[in-house]
């Protein structure tokens, strides 16, 4: 079964970074296009970042571009999410989740890692 299993999230103050792993198992990792979404507390499940099977190409969402970087290892089938600049707004529940669509709710995704951005 696909199993997806973050890490790497914690506390860091304003302008900060950290970096997100996501170590995926149970399907063929370098076939599928790959995204990282977050949840801030009260809100809905936000889009964050994706990029295709082979790394050709990544999209960010207006609001964490020229920050954050996302990139993979096939050969680790592992995903990542590297995080600069960090603000407060980006606090959230960060999920890795198999595949790149608009119905973002609906992909497979891990259990989160929780980032929190404060001084």
């Amino acid at each position: 079964q696909v199993q997806l299993v973050e890490s790497g999230g914690g506390l860091a103050q304003p302008g900060g970074s950290l970096r997100l792993s996501c170590a995926a198992s149970g399907f063929t990792f370098s076939n599928y296009p790959m995204s990282w979404a977050r949840q801030a507390p009260g809100k809905g499940l936000e889009w964050v970042s994706g990029i295709y099977s082979d790394g050709s190409n990544t999209y960010y969402a207006d609001s964490v571009k020229g920050r954050f970087t996302i990139s993979r290892d096939n050969a680790k089938k592992t995903l990542y999410l590297q995080m600069n600049s960090l603000k407060p707004e980006d606090t959230a529940l960060y999920y890795c989740v198999r595949g790149f669509s608009r119905a973002i709710a609906a992909l497979p995704r891990g259990q989160g890692t929780q980032v929190t951005v404060s001084s």
